[in-house]
């Protein structure tokens, strides 16, 4: 069993510490705040993200004996531990070689199971599928983690909180259904789970927090409710199946390198209300022939490399409200021609059409234009062929 000081302050660990970058070890005996910092030294993110203190610290051993009772679950029908706090009941450890379908019961000796700490089940690789009841609020950081026979999850609809790499690397579950009552999705928290299909944020979820489903491989669709603000940094990277987008209209920010590298994916829309596309989100999603604007657009800024590597776009109608275009924004868009700009001319990063060859069109009355923007021929819209 783990250590009862280090179960007690699982459920509230910061997702990003500094650590060190050795190999991804699944001893269950290794502080987890250092083998959750080796999977982030995988795949380092371009901002910091700023630490969170436990919300026990400072809480000794001994004052933890008193505020909590352990239950001894261990054997052939319940290979799990829980933990009483309160007359509240956490899942806090598991036998990693649980195998099967595993139900976690509503109630253990008649008090509510309200948590999975975590860590639970890391590396429990021979668990086909998990209930957790609906009096479940949290699920902690990294509770499945490499879970990778794991084909089925079924989540209480109590839940509140889904930790950072809490289902990462399950590599066998084809489909999840993400509860009304979450609001935030933690780091990591999906990261290469390469059977996942599809995939419906609801429309109380909030953020969409870095990596999500990064490297979700069969990826083919995502629905983003309506009341999502923000979409992390490389939230959907490297979803190379990835065909279809729906992004909510209430999100004002997509992150850097969100959906870089979306390989199949050939057109996207983005609602009014997003005012920033950060610094390469699209790029390199070679197969991209369309992105649109709404009508009323509230865009500003389009981040450095954002279109990058674009190889299939042939046009792009650049809303008026766009300030800014950041370093190299269509750099080796190849078949890009057209570029239409219907406000005026916006401060311009170096090198924004290297490899590409477009004319630019611009409409009469619109103030700042030249003959030339970034290098390229600049004409009135109506010249345009």
């Amino acid at each position: 069993m783990k250590n009862l000081l280090l179960s007690a302050v699982l459920v509230s660990l910061p997702l990003l510490l500094g650590g060190c970058g050795e190999e991804v070890s699944t001893n269950k005996t290794k502080p987890v705040e250092e083998r959750l910092q080796e999977i982030k030294e995988e795949v380092k993110t371009e901002e910091p993200v700023a630490e969170t203190k436990p919300e026990l610290e400072g809480v000794n051993a001994e004052e933890l004996e008193e505020r909590e009772s352990i239950l001894y679950l261990k054997d052939s029908e319940t290979p799990y531990t829980g933990t009483t706090t309160g007359g509240e009941v956490a899942i806090t450890d598991c036998d990693e070689a649980t195998t099967g379908e595993l139900v976690i019961p509503d109630t253990i000796e008649g008090n509510p199971v309200t948590s999975i700490r975590g860590s639970t089940f890391w590396g429990c690789e021979s668990l086909t599928g998990i209930t957790i009841p609906d009096g479940v609020t949290s699920i902690g950081a990294a509770a499945f983690l490499r879970c990778s026979s794991l084909k089925s999850i079924t989540l209480g609809n109590s839940i509140t909180s889904i930790g950072g790499s809490a289902f990462a690397y399950c590599t066998s579950l084809p489909s999840i259904t993400i509860p009304d009552s979450v609001p935030s999705i933690g780091d990591y928290a999906f990261y290469k789970c390469s059977s996942l299909t599809s995939i419906t944020i609801p429309d109380n979820v909030i953020s969409i927090g870095i990596n999500v489903f990064r490297d979700c491989t069969s990826l083919t669709s995502i629905t983003i409710g309506n009341g999502v603000t923000s979409i992390g940094i490389k939230a959907f990277a490297n979803c190379t199946s990835l065909t279809s987008i729906t992004i909510g209209n209430s999100v004002t920010s997509i992150g850097s390198s969100a959906f870089r590298q979306c390989t199949n994916l050939t057109s996207i829309t983005t609602p009014d209300s997003v005012t920033s596309i950060g610094s390469s989100a699209l790029s390199r999603c070679a197969g991209l022939t369309s992105i649109t604007f709404g009508t009323n657009s509230k865009l500003t800024s389009i981040g450095s490399s954002a279109f990058r590597s674009c190889e299939s776009l042939t046009g792009i109608t650049i809303p008026d409200g766009v300030t800014s275009i950041g370093y190299r924004t269509f750099f080796e868009c190849a078949n890009l021609s057209t570029v239409t700009f219907l406000g005026d001319a916006p401060k311009e990063g170096q090198n924004i059409f290297t490899r590409s060859t477009p004319t630019i069109y611009r409409k009469p009355e619109a103030k700042g234009w030249g003959n030339t923007f970034g290098g390229r021929p600049v004409k009135l819209i109506s010249e345009k062929p």
